[in-house]
């Protein structure tokens, strides 16, 4: 029988859950990486036991750690033995380069910062890692400040794709209120050189000639505070998630709005239709149904918690605009937590699972598509993200 492996990054640490196909009976292990802020963990589809995790902390700094058999043992590929007087692992895969101009070497360029002046280009964490859909040593990071890297030896070393910064709208970007991010990376099944990535608050890029070139895709976006609501950056997108079944067909959530494309990102149009409220974070699509897609409704952008106290899931099976909510096992009353942007993932067994975790620190599953849910753990530090394995 199948089986899920659940990879939870936290607060406080790292936790794998894991459970046969049924997903009744789960065993907890962790925490891996204690008292550190683990923004992304994800395994690698060539080779499930290849897990990377971007371990981060404001003290201590960003640390690259890495498994090779499905979380049991952990590494800093790059490392070596060298710590630092701290404690940390040190060296090469913990370092994140940002490149400078082959012509007069100094910074590519500048962004635009809270107070309207342009500010240097600073590292400070790793907010997403991709694995590779064809490598298990390729795997691509999106960091804060916004920049796309890549490894192509497992982690031990970085190198960034300088053509996202530098295509020319780079001192454009500003920060949104958790930081200038590059927070998604989605990988085209079919076309290998085509990535999308998504920054707070710049807006959608694509590439289709594998990092040399990218062009922003955010043609029909609206955001309320931009003066020029045509303007080619500046919109604060949350998420993107794309089926693998359908590539092409891009569904985001973004500060408000839920955003559909069917050009490859070319040309948006709103979906949110009959939602409750179109603020939130997290957006998926069923693993089999394209046109199903779930989101996690959040009530405003200063108030980071469900409606009316009512957590709820709201699925549509027609792309978009017919939303139904999924409330079965949740809570639905005094319930005031928040889903963020990597906090929801989807398996790919038969009857496609769907998950997602709080700022509470639960974590929920759903076997059936999100007719009825259930908890994995109630009790963890507030989640961060959320990504599920189907392994044979």
């Amino acid at each position: 029988m199948s089986k899920v492996r659940v990879l939870v990054g936290t607060r406080k640490g790292a936790f794998i859950l894991t459970a046969d196909g049924k997903r009744e009976n789960w065993d907890v292990s962790g925490p891996f990486f204690a008292g550190w802020e683990i923004y992304h963990m994800k395994g690698s589809p060539v080779n499930p036991d290849r897990i990377y995790v971007s371990q981060t902390s404001s003290w201590s700094g960003q640390v690259i750690q890495r498994s090779d058999d499905g979380g049991r043992t952990w590494a800093a590929p790059g490392g070596g033995v060298q710590k630092s007087p701290q404690g940390w692992p040190m060296g090469e895969s913990n370092r994140f380069v940002y490149d400078t101009s082959d012509e007069t070497g100094k910074p590519l360029t500048t962004h635009q910062f809270y107070d309207g002046t342009q500010h240097p280009w600073e590292f400070k964490r790793v907010w997403h890692l991709e694995p590779s859909l064809t490598d298990a040593e390729a795997v691509y990071a999106g960091v804060e400040d916004a920049a796309i890297f890549q490894s192509k030896d497992g982690a031990h070393s970085w190198q960034e794709l300088p053509a996202l910064r530098g295509h020319g709208t780079g001192p454009q970007w500003q920060p949104g209120a958790g930081g200038m991010c590059l927070h998604t990376i989605v990988l085209d099944p079919k076309d290998p050189k085509r990535i999308y990535i998504a920054i707070s608050a710049a807006g959608a890029f694509r590439t289709d000639d594998g990092g040399q070139t990218w062009k922003p895709i955010n043609k029909g976006l609206r955001s309320q505070f931009i003066p020029d609501q045509d303007a080619e950056v500046g919109h604060c997108v949350h998420h993107i998630a794309m089926s693998a079944r359908r590539p092409g067909v891009l569904f985001m959530q973004k500060h408000w709005d839920v955003m559909r494309s069917d050009d490859a990102g070319d040309s948006w149009r709103e979906v949110s239709g009959n939602l409750p409220t179109d603020f939130g974070f997290a957006i998926d699509v069923h693993a089999h149904e394209p046109e199903t897609i779930f989101v996690a409704p959040i009530k405003s952008d200063s108030e980071h918690y469900p409606l009316d106290g009512k957590l709820q899931v709201w699925r549509s099976k027609t792309g978009g605009n017919e939303w139904q909510a999924m409330t079965e096992g949740l809570p639905q009353q005094n319930c005031y937590v928040n889903v963020l942007r990597d906090a929801m993932a989807v398996d790919s067994l038969d009857d496609c699972g769907v998950y997602f975790g709080t700022t509470g620190g639960q974590v929920y599953v759903s076997p059936d598509a999100g007719d009825h849910w259930k908890p994995i753990v109630r009790d963890l530090p507030a989640v961060l993200s959320v990504e599920v394995q189907t392994l044979s």
